[in-house]
């Protein structure tokens, strides 16, 4: 059986809904907002260091096109 539902006399105004408020913004928003930082730092990071490998690659081939033997890089004493 269902329930009886209140119904209200014709010059009577029905009962309102009580107002909800939204609920704040959990933990588990921000986790998956700072999960995409730390991919982002990943790739951004992995990206720097791919270039410059890539980088000091190519100088290298360069240098050897040119026909040169000595293509080592020297670094400068400290």
């Amino acid at each position: 059986m269902s329930k009886p539902e209140s119904r209200s006399e014709p010059g009577e105004e029905p009962h309102p809904r009580p107002n909800r408020q939204p609920k704040p913004p959990s933990g588990g928003d921000r986790r998956g907002a700072l999960v995409g930082l730390i991919i982002a730092v990943v790739i951004l990071g992995v990206g720097w260091w791919l270039a410059r490998d890539l980088t000091a690659a190519s100088k290298m081939q360069d240098c050897l096109m040119s026909g040169r033997s000595n293509c080592n890089v020297i670094e400068p004493a400290r």
